[in-house]
């Protein structure tokens, strides 16, 4: 009873959406120009602070491996805007090599090829990847995303960026649970409780990622089935004005959407309205299907819930978002 009490939220309506845009439109705060928003809270300072915390030398990869058992397979209630698993082809192989076959270069050798949407797996949305009322964040002009790609807050503005302090806060192992079940809203309060609970503090700069535990749920049934677009635990609406006050520099989770599904807003005509304001009103760079199993085992085990973090995105100009291997270091 007491998971599916804190488990609910309120439903959103257009007004509220509203009203929240203008609390915590961030537009302007760092300049008319901006295009990398509150990547902007992580300073130089931030960031030699972060590599002190690397004690053990300890390397946890947060990324699924790309290739054509990804989470963009399996059974889904809808076609997720044309993702797919990534298609691995060869353009030369050890076999041409062995019969005879030599590369332009007259050396043996192997090359190949990958064709994947750019949010296909673990990665990264960029701040050209949602807009509100036709504006992407800053107050650009949603149409400079256009088939040529984003002539502004492209992801390859990140490219020095995405490194700092990494907190994880543990919510299913909070809760005592493996995972979170689908519909579960992670509130404002609940990130409060289970900060206090790990005696970590989320502070002005921070990547902050969330663990459900949605995913390893998926993996150990041994299918995506809904996972991509389904129902899923998540973060509730009020967390957007959560983060707005930590002044994280970007947040990821464990599941394909970041926010809870079912939406809030359900029945009221918005969908994933938690990303209606992440993205282009708070500026807040959001990563989704990150790999957290075994650096929440990692911390559970020795109590430290902060690391370096690691987790550049390909520089791919104009592209709205990116794939990753996020790195936390211990």
């Amino acid at each position: 009873m007491e998971i599916t009490a804190k488990g609910t939220a309120p439903k959103v309506t257009r007004d509220d959406l509203d009203a929240a845009a203008e609390r915590l439109k961030n537009w302007g705060k760092w300049g008319p120009d901006d295009e990398i928003g509150t990547l902007n809270y992580t300073s130089a300072d931030d960031i030699v602070r972060a590599a002190t915390l690397v004690k053990k030398g300890r390397v946890h990869s947060l990324a699924l491996n790309f290739d054509t058992k990804g989470p963009q397979g399996g059974k889904t209630k809808f076609a997720p805007v044309g993702r797919f698993n990534p298609i691995h082809l060869m353009l030369r192989t050890g076999t041409d090599a062995y019969s005879g076959v030599l590369d332009k270069r007259g050396i043996q050798s192997a090359d190949d090829v990958v064709i994947m949407p750019m949010q296909c797996s673990t990665q990264w949305d960029g701040l050209g990847h949602i807009f509100f009322d036709g504006k992407m964040w800053n107050g650009y002009d949603c149409r400079l995303v256009s088939s040529f790609g984003a002539e502004k807050c492209g992801i390859e503005k990140t490219r020095e960026k995405m490194v700092g302090r990494g907190v994880l806060l543990d919510v299913a192992r909070h809760m005592k649970v493996g995972s979170l079940p689908d519909g579960f809203a992670i509130t404002a309060a609940l990130l409060d409780e289970v900060e206090a609970a790990q005696g970590v503090s989320v502070d002005r700069g921070d990547y902050l990622l969330v663990r459900t535990g949605q995913m390893e749920a998926k993996l150990a049934e041994g299918n995506w089935d809904y996972y991509s677009g389904g129902d899923a635990p998540g973060l509730a609406f009020d967390t957007l004005d959560w983060l707005h006050a930590k002044q994280v520099a970007a947040i990821a989770t464990d599941t394909w959407g970041a926010e809870v599904r079912p939406n809030q807003s359900e029945g009221t005509g918005i969908n994933q309205p938690w990303h209606w304001l992440c993205i282009p009103i708070l500026g807040l760079t959001m990563g989704e299907i990150f790999f957290l199993a075994e650096l929440a085992r990692d911390c559970a085990d020795d109590g430290v819930y902060e690391f370096l973090f690691v987790a550049p995105a390909l520089p791919v100009t104009g592209a709205v978002g990116s794939p990753a291997n996020p790195l936390a270091i211990k």
